[in-house]
């Protein structure tokens, strides 16, 4: 058994998935694509910010903006206050 570990490299470290640093980085594939998507619709504030409504109406949905509101709700939960 042990030769087996030992032959496939079979360590604790290397079993235990690392957590990433910059997940969000890896998380947003197209940065800007949901505002470019929310200026379209006319859904950006004076200071370029995205509503809020906007976000929450669009997250119900089950596209890829649907998918960016909700990653951008749950960022927005993230920021420090």
């Amino acid at each position: 058994m042990q030769q087996l570990v030992k032959k496939l490299n079979l360590k604790r470290e290397n079993l235990v998935p690392r957590k990433s640093k910059n997940w969000i980085k890896g998380a947003i594939k197209k940065p800007g694509a949901l505002k470019a998507t929310a200026k379209r619709a006319g859904a950006l504030k004076a200071d370029g910010t995205i509503k809020k409504t906007w976000l929450k109406e669009k997250a119900k949905g089950s596209g890829k903006t649907a998918q960016r509101a909700r990653l951008a709700i749950t960022l927005g939960k993230m920021k420090k206050k």
